[in-house]
């Protein structure tokens, strides 16, 4: 259901009429992404929070995209976005 749409307040006499419009919030980072050092060979996995369910997610590293692989692990799940970088060397700093 939604809240848009044409409101009228009618007297009898006279009507005023409204168009209303609910625009949705957009998406926020609620919980940031946290530095992290590990030793060579560890995983590390790296997550953020955010405002809302279901969103498109992109990962990058130094400008460039992060796509599913061996070496990344990309999932999602409700709010929780998480990457785990998959046997760390120090070319992944």
């Amino acid at each position: 259901k939604t809240d848009a749409g044409l409101y009228t307040c009618d007297i009898g006499t006279d009507v005023a009429k409204s168009k209303v419009s609910v625009q949705e919030k957009p998406t926020e980072v609620t919980k940031q992404l946290e530095d992290k050092t590990s030793p060579a060979g560890q995983d590390i996995s790296l997550s953020c929070e955010l405002s809302k369910a279901d969103v498109n997610i992109r990962w990058y590293k130094d400008g460039k995209g992060i796509r599913k692989s061996q070496k990344y692990d990309l999932q999602q799940e409700g709010t929780r976005a998480t990457l785990t970088i998959r046997d760390a060397t120090v070319k992944d700093s």
